[in-house]
């Protein structure tokens, strides 16, 4: 198709048709020509696709459990893309902007069980699982069916899993309707699930995303909790189910942040030192990590980068997801997105496979079925943390952390070549996708051994770009001697948020001694503002936001900023890995227009005022 729109020849073999010249068409046929404009056919992905790859509906059984008890998969579908729904609080929801895709990732364990059960559907009534709830019925305490689901995620062995075929029934109910709502080339609706480990309390959690459809996804049910809690009975299930159907799929980690240390361990879940087979498999498994959602920014932390001042961004840093162990300092290395890259590079120099190689995206883990991410229509976690006048001061049904800290996040950004389920889910294989916290901020990032400061001025920089070195999630291998890579990264404003302060970008690497270092580069920023001489920190970008009406003006930063930076501490014998975080200016947090749209006042402890940002995947050098 391209061909016959950009090839001058094909026009005017068109056009000799029409007029019988047969001798033209002879000579276009037989004589061929280049194309006159090669650029068009060039194959690399030219837009820019957002989603969310981590919501929850009414399937779910904490979600159903928690107030979600009418809102479906075909409901999340039809919001993502654009239509108008009810939520739980009677206000009708509606986004500005449509998603472009969407996995619908219900907990595998008891997966549609809690509202079926409800139903009296016989399919999960006359189960062991249904009689044991039956039970707790019957003796007055229906709400302990919920610690059913919470405890299989711990033990497992002490509970009823369903039988194998009540659980593909459900499964390729799950599987068609997201075929049902699929519209390639408009909008992809992924199947997928969360596979819901939860080792004494710690978060291990995974969304599987599948790149099929229901003819071969539904062939074999999801791999849960139920049936084992170690990632590795997980990889081994996801192999099975590529070698039984000839299918792809992947393995999608989040919130390292409460897993008090065992996120990004040093050993696997049975104390064993992680080995090479347990790092190629990770790796293969586990090509991106969700670094930033509702339940914390998974980025870094102070206390690990004490010279990143933008290293405190919405870090949940307390305790585990189960409340059962307070954090302690000496956990977050194994918890965060920076310091598991860092670890990375060690991992491979001693095993050979680099178990932490991944990129990065954000989704929201929203249990409400509407998937929101931006301050200024923020809907909450699940339906008791939904806008109203109590949700600032409100717990979660009293079980789980105060509504104030939830933060409206985030977006996986994919750059692929159409809206399709095989393009998308090629883009995350490859990890040219990346994350932001709630703007749809675009950002191109590309590393290079010959890139000039004046590729970026040119009308096709991107042809520069992807011929001349990789894109994000890329490999720079063997430096050429006495050179040091070039990076380019070109960022534009979110058309309807804020405009830009500053992009950024992060170098780790493993030093010839053994050490790990990272460093935080200002590589291009808004305004006049030069560095401190003396500290080397560039000055803030100011701050115009009014916490009186929940507003800002755009007044300061950029819409877009550009630059091509070449690393000035370059070792050609250390491995590292450069990513670009781009920040925008400060605006009101979600909130903060609480407040305002509810006549709140705010006590000092909540934050007021965010700036969002974008982190793209890494490129990695390897010596």
């Amino acid at each position: 198709m391209s061909k016959f729109w950009t090839s001058k020849h094909a026009c005017l073999r068109f056009s000799s048709l029409v007029l019988g010249f047969s001798v033209a068409i002879l000579q276009a046929d037989t004589d061929p020509q280049p194309e006159y404009s090669s650029p068009v056919a060039a194959n690399y992905p030219k837009d820019v696709y957002w989603g969310d790859t981590h919501l929850h509906t009414r399937n779910s059984a904490d979600a159903y459990s928690l107030g979600n008890l009418n809102l479906t998969p075909t409901d999340a579908y039809r919001f993502a893309r654009g239509q108008a729904i009810t939520a739980h609080n009677g206000m009708q929801v509606q986004l500005r902007r449509p998603l472009d895709f969407l996995v619908v990732s219900d907990h595998a364990e008891y997966l549609g069980g809690y509202y079926r059960f409800d139903v009296a559907d016989p399919l999960v009534v006359e189960t062991a699982a249904g009689n044991q709830w039956k039970e707790f019925e019957d003796q007055g305490d229906p709400i302990a069916r919920i610690g059913t689901f919470t405890a299989s995620m711990q033990e497992p062995e002490k509970f009823y899993p369903f039988p194998e075929k009540v659980r593909k029934l459900i499964w390729e109910d799950v599987a068609e309707t997201a075929d049902d709502n699929n519209r390639p080339g408009v909008f992809t609706a992924f199947t997928g699930y969360e596979w819901t480990s939860m080792i004494s309390g710690n978060n291990l959690h995974r969304v599987v995303l599948y790149k099929d459809g229901a003819e071969k996804a539904a062939q074999i049910p999801p791999f849960s909790g139920q049936d084992s809690l170690d990632p590795r009975d997980l990889w081994q299930a996801l192999a099975h189910y590529e070698e039984a159907t000839g299918g792809s799929v992947m393995a999608i980690a989040h919130n390292g942040n409460i897993s008090n240390g065992m996120m990004f361990s040093d050993t696997s879940v049975d104390g064993e030192a992680i080995n090479a087979d347990y790092a190629k498999l990770r790796s293969r498994w586990e090509p991106v990590y969700e670094v930033t959602q509702v339940k914390g920014d998974g980025e870094s932390h102070p206390t690990l980068s004490p010279d990143d001042e933008f290293a405190d961004f919405e870090n949940w840093d307390r305790d585990n997801i189960g409340r059962t162990e307070d954090k302690q300092d000496a956990m977050l290395k194994h918890e965060y997105a920076r310091s598991a890259l860092k670890l990375g590079l060690r991992h491979e120099q001693e095993l050979g496979v680099n178990p932490f190689k991944f990129g990065l995206i954000g989704s929201t883990d929203g249990h409400n079925s509407v998937s929101t991410t931006e301050e200024d229509n923020f809907f909450g976690k699940f339906p008791d943390s939904q806008p109203g006048k109590k949700r600032l001061d409100n717990q979660m049904a009293g079980v789980l952390w105060q509504n104030w800290r939830i933060v409206a996040s985030g977006y996986a950004a994919a750059w692929a070549r159409e809206n399709t389920r095989e393009a998308l889910f090629e883009a995350f294989k490859r990890r040219e996708v990346y994350a932001t916290t709630g703007s749809r901020i675009q950002v191109r990032f590309f590393g290079g051994w010959n890139y000039q400061a004046s590729d970026i001025d040119r009308p096709s920089y991107l042809d520069i770009a992807y011929s001349g070195g990789v894109p994000m999630g890329g490999d720079l291998l063997q430096a050429p001697e006495n050179k040091a890579p070039s990076f380019m990264v070109v960022a534009a404003k979110d058309p309807d948020g804020a405009n830009l302060d500053r992009v950024q970008i992060i170098k780790g690497w493993l030093q010839q001694d053994g050490v790990l270092r990272e460093k935080v580069y200002d590589v291009v920023w808004s305004g006049e503002r030069s560095p401190d001489p003396e500290t080397g920190k560039l000055p803030a970008v100011g701050n115009t936001v009014d916490v009186e009406t929940a507003t800002y003006l755009n007044s300061i930063g950029s819409t877009d900023l550009a630059v091509v930076w070449t690393d000035p501490d370059f070792d050609a014998g250390e491995r590292a890995f450069y990513y670009a975080r781009v920040l925008e200016i400060p605006k009101p947090r979600w909130t903060t227009y609480d407040a305002v749209y509810f006549n709140l006042e705010l006590s000092e402890e909540i934050p007021k005022v965010i700036q969002d940002r974008a982190y793209t995947s890494p490129v990695w050098y390897t010596p």
